[in-house]
């Protein structure tokens, strides 16, 4: 974005008829003028005139410099402002949202957030820090306080990271899902360490554990504050166990699992993965001889049944033809069970 239409949002434009007039200077609380001056007696209105150009021209210069690097605060309407191309949180409690909103509404934005011109929407801006102060200002009303800065993406996500590391603001599996995210889109290991502040080492085992999990699984629990990377682990050693990544998926479709909070969703997923392995058990049928002819392998969702041609070549099929039958007979037995004849 060029540098001008930053600036026309905050230059105020003089009206026809006050060319006419003595001079004011006009208040720029970003160049420096907090209040207007005086009006000028009539003969140093020239001499304040030519004054007031030159300082407002040095000030103005200043100002500029300051903003390409990345040093003022400007107030930018919310509605010019996105998100970043990276999302790093996985939600935030409406009390904790709702509690930001106050403090603002109190004490005012005491801490700006970071944006850059947008890549690729003109007269645009694009957040690197800050989205829950930009939420809770929108709701709110009024500008955002902003530092502008020119940023490629490297530096973006650098810069998004590198702030919520400095306030230990992201769960365990926030941080290692953002840095899944930004290697999905081919940013070099290098930048993802600088923006997590981890060693190799440590990202290659926070990246290795997400692809472990479901993202739609880590996306409904959300950031899981109580829990860390020992309790991730577990739950992908559930899921992997005996393949029951469709247990888990159907725990996140469960009628009210919504409305739990982020730290009981993680419990509600982890229970239904236990219950899940506490019910599984293997045994085998030899049909009197010492030979495994049927193998069994129950879990809570199956029973499965593997019959060993070695043993017994066609008793497979013969079950298989039987299906229909034995069916019939567990319904009349069912049946007969319930009406107690």
């Amino acid at each position: 974005m060029a540098r001008k239409n930053v600036f026309s949002m905050i230059e105020t434009d003089v009206s026809p008829a006050a060319e006419n007039e003595p001079p004011f200077v006009n208040s720029r609380p970003l160049a420096g003028f907090e209040k207007p001056m005086k009006r000028a007696s009539p003969v140093g209105a020239i001499s304040q005139s030519l004054g007031g150009v030159h300082e407002k021209a040095q000030r103005v210069d200043a100002l500029e410099k300051q903003l390409a690097q990345g040093q003022a605060i400007v107030d930018i309407d919310t509605a010019m402002v996105d998100s970043s191309f990276v999302v790093d949180r996985l939600g935030v409690s409406s009390e904790d949202q709702e509690l930001l909103v106050s403090q603002i509404r109190e004490h005012g934005q005491q801490v700006p957030i970071l944006v850059r011109p947008h890549p690729d929407r003109e007269g645009r801006f694009q957040v690197a820090y800050g989205h829950r102060r930009l939420a809770a200002v929108k709701k709110i009303g009024g500008p955002i306080r902003a530092v502008i800065r020119d940023l490629t993406d490297e530096q973006l996500v650098v810069s998004q990271g590198q702030e919520n590391n400095a306030r230990t603001d992201l769960t365990f599996i926030e941080r290692s899902f953002f840095a899944s995210r930004l290697e999905e889109r081919d940013f070099g290991r290098d930048v993802i360490m600088s923006a997590l502040g981890v060693d190799k080492a440590a990202l290659s085992r926070m990246i290795a554990l997400v692809n472990r999990l479901p993202a739609e699984l880590i996306e409904a629990i959300g950031a899981a504050p109580g829990f860390g990377r020992t309790r991730w682990a577990e739950l992908a050693d559930l899921i992997e166990e005996k393949a029951r990544k469709t247990t888990a998926l159907e725990a996140i479709l469960s009628p009210g699992f919504g409305n739990l909070t982020s730290d009981a969703r993680f419990q509600a997923v982890y229970d239904r993965l236990r219950e899940s392995k506490d019910k599984a058990r293997s045994a085998f049928w030899n049909a009197g001889t010492r030979r495994k002819a049927v193998r069994i392998s129950e879990t809570g969702e199956t029973l499965k049944l593997v019959f060993d041609k070695t043993v017994e070549p066609d008793f497979g099929l013969y079950v298989e033809d039987k299906l229909s039958a034995l069916y019939e007979e567990f319904v009349q037995s069912r049946e007969t069970t319930e009406t107690g004849d």
